[in-house]
């Protein structure tokens, strides 16, 4: 790859501001992780997949208005197709990757709690860290594929759509 399009996809500016909106929507996933498991009794890995699913809805809007600056391309649906390929794709990096760690951890080192101020809930360290890893592999992923492909006109939407008619 040339210095030229390394320094048009790794720009300070876009990644700062895709940094911010994915730090949002990663604290929403575990928001929505951790709610999951309290509500609803879900393990560790079965909370992984609906909290990405919860976090995608605030990471479109916030992606598509703040760091990619894409809130005035008129092209909301095709960029909706190619941001939910993308969430698809990145979705299963984070759920890999975080069960590897997950793995990694269980078998070979100690398990970490804490007990969160004013409350009597318990915070396995260990999963917070194995889902961050994950989360790390996916911000990656999404960055260049959402600056490289959702939020440009590469062509492939149109194409998409004559082979679903």
């Amino acid at each position: 790859m040339s210095e030229g399009k390394k320094s048009q996809i790794f720009n300070s500016k876009d990644l700062i501001a895709y940094f911010l909106v994915a730090g949002t929507g990663a604290a929403v996933q575990l928001l929505c992780s951790s709610l999951f498991q309290d509500w609803f009794g879900l393990t560790f890995q079965e909370s992984i997949m609906p909290a990405y699913a919860a976090s995608f809805i605030v990471g479109f809007a916030l992606t598509k208005l703040f760091a990619f600056d894409a809130r005035k391309t008129n092209q909301t649906r095709r960029e909706m197709v190619k941001f939910l390929m993308v969430a698809v794709f990145s979705g299963f990096v984070t759920y890999i990757f975080s069960n590897a760690a997950y793995y990694i951890s269980n078998n070979y080192f100690e398990t970490y709690q804490f007990l969160l101020p004013y409350s009597e809930k318990m915070v396995n360290f260990n999963e917070m860290v194995c889902y961050t890893v994950g989360m790390g592999f996916s911000f990656i992923s999404n960055y260049i594929l959402h600056k490289t492909f959702t939020f440009k006109s590469t062509g492939f939407y149109n194409r998409l759509k004559v082979l679903i008619r």
